[in-house]
């Protein structure tokens, strides 16, 4: 290692390193040391509980030496292969993530180097595929930060960059039940109808923007920090139904809730679809190593038996990246990360929703497995976000210093707070962590802290004496 003190680390990134997502003026970052389990430490050695598993990708949580182990062999057996070739670890891994799709249907894979390239290359796919070029997304959807996956993005992230991005995106409504724009004098509707009026505005579009042009419907499967927007019953079988019904490649986005973030090995088996390809990466490696996935039906692929697929990555198909990700499948199995995730989702519900009935400032609460969000505001009648549409408040920038002061590290987007924690969690720990939140605001504005109870306080001490 360079020899540099702990003491230079921040004052040198700040006069080197250019940070994404950031006014460089104003970045502070958290100096990290080391991290292990659910946490990790800075460079006074400070604690901090990491409820975001990083950037919603550490799954499998810090420094498992299975892992680890995996990495060092490969790299010392062979660090990199070129793309045309093939390796041992580019076979199995290859194989292990065909292996995980729904029903074993999507059975080619093309590697990455993470999500954006992902979706980036799904896209190119589905153009290929079928000659055609509109790509069809949701407004409240991330799909990355490249110029083709930004202009797929529906959120304000985009706009920045507009016109200087990719061409045919069309964006649609997601089905956002708390603050749909079709029922807001009808908040009752049954779900089946909900579902259906999103499906009819959907395939309205469609039928708007010529079904003979779109390629592609892509879609987070449950969207992320734009929300945690979990599909209604029906919605996904209905939009497998209309990408039918047209000849569209439906792409199911699951870069953040895949491998095992919502009880499934991807979410959009929940409703028992599959899509034509998937996109993943985070959780494919906990992030261990960087790497992205694009897993597709052999039709698919098949479009490219006599047609060159012109594209490519000089570090596709890494092979360290790939060790890692061989690992990280063979933890969740071992460990049961999936199960675990699973049988965690009702209880995580069930302490969001006595967290929302207990605080006002709480509108509503929504999760599936150990993919959770809070939604603030300042009034529950009128549903107004405790902050504007895409800014802060003072009020949300007290609640994370709150929590980042008292060693609790979590993602707050807007007026909303992200509960996305490494799936190795269990039910204690879950409990004690959610009941620490601050999400009461006192009359200036500042968070009040929750006051825990005698029993909490000996959970936490239990805690404290594992680390």
């Amino acid at each position: 290692m360079l020899d540099l003190s702990d003491d230079e680390i921040l004052s040198l990134s700040k006069e080197h390193v250019f940070y994404t997502w950031s006014a460089q003026a104003r970045v502070n970052p958290i100096a990290v040391k080391r991290a292990q389990g659910v946490y990790f430490w800075d460079t006074n050695d400070k604690q901090f509980l990491d409820f975001n598993s990083m950037t919603m990708c550490v799954n499998i949580g810090h420094g498992d030496q299975r892992v680890i182990r995996a990495m060092q062999e490969q790299a010392a057996e062979l660090a990199y292969a070129a793309p045309g070739m093939t390796t041992k670890v580019r076979a199995l891994a290859s194989k292990a993530v065909a292996d995980i799709t729904p029903h074993q249907a999507l059975t080619k894979v093309l590697f990455t180097l993470g999500g954006a390239d992902a979706n980036e290359n799904a896209i190119k796919l589905a153009r290929g595929y079928t000659g055609r070029h509109k790509i069809l997304t949701r407004y409240r959807s991330y799909h990355g930060a490249t110029a083709g996956a930004m202009a797929a993005t529906g959120d304000p992230r985009r706009v920045v960059w507009e016109p200087n991005l990719m061409t045919g995106v069309v964006h649609f409504l997601d089905p956002y039940r708390y603050r749909s724009t079709f029922h807001r004098t009808n908040p009752d509707i049954s779900e089946k109808e909900f579902s259906q009026d999103y499906l009819n505005h959907l395939e309205e579009i469609i039928q708007y923007e010529g079904p003979d042009s779109i390629a592609a419907i892509m879609m987070e499967s449950v969207t992320g920090t734009n929300g945690i927007i979990i599909p209604p019953e029906g919605y996904m079988q209905g939009v497998r139904a209309v990408c039918d019904k047209y000849g569209i490649v439906m792409i199911a986005d699951e870069v953040m809730s895949g491998f095992g973030r919502t009880g499934k090995w991807f979410a959009v088996e929940h409703w028992d679809v599959v899509p034509d390809i998937i996109t993943m990466a985070k959780g494919l490696t906990s992030a261990y190593a960087p790497l992205g996935a694009v897993a597709m039906k052999p039709e698919i692929a098949a479009a490219f038996n006599e047609t060159v697929f012109e594209s490519g990555l000089t570090y596709t198909s890494h092979p360290v990246s790939l060790a890692a990700a061989l690992a990280n499948i063979g933890v969740i199995r071992e460990e049961k990360l999936v199960e675990r995730a699973a049988g965690m989702g009702p209880v995580l519900k069930r302490l969001l929703t006595d967290l929302g009935e207990a605080h006002p400032s709480i509108g509503e609460i929504r999760s599936i497995g150990l993919f959770g969000i809070i939604e603030l505001v300042k009034d529950r009648k009128t549903k107004e976000p405790m902050a504007p549409w895409n800014a802060s408040s003072p009020e949300m920038a007290s609640l994370r210093k709150h929590c980042l002061d008292n060693g609790l590290f979590l993602y707050t987007h807007w007026h909303t707070v992200l509960i996305i924690p490494p799936l190795i969690h269990d039910h204690d720990a879950i409990w004690a962590l959610v009941n620490s939140i601050p999400v009461e605001m006192r009359d200036d504005g500042k968070p009040r802290a929750h006051q825990m109870t005698p029993q909490e306080q000996q959970l936490m001490a239990f805690l404290n004496a594992q680390k």
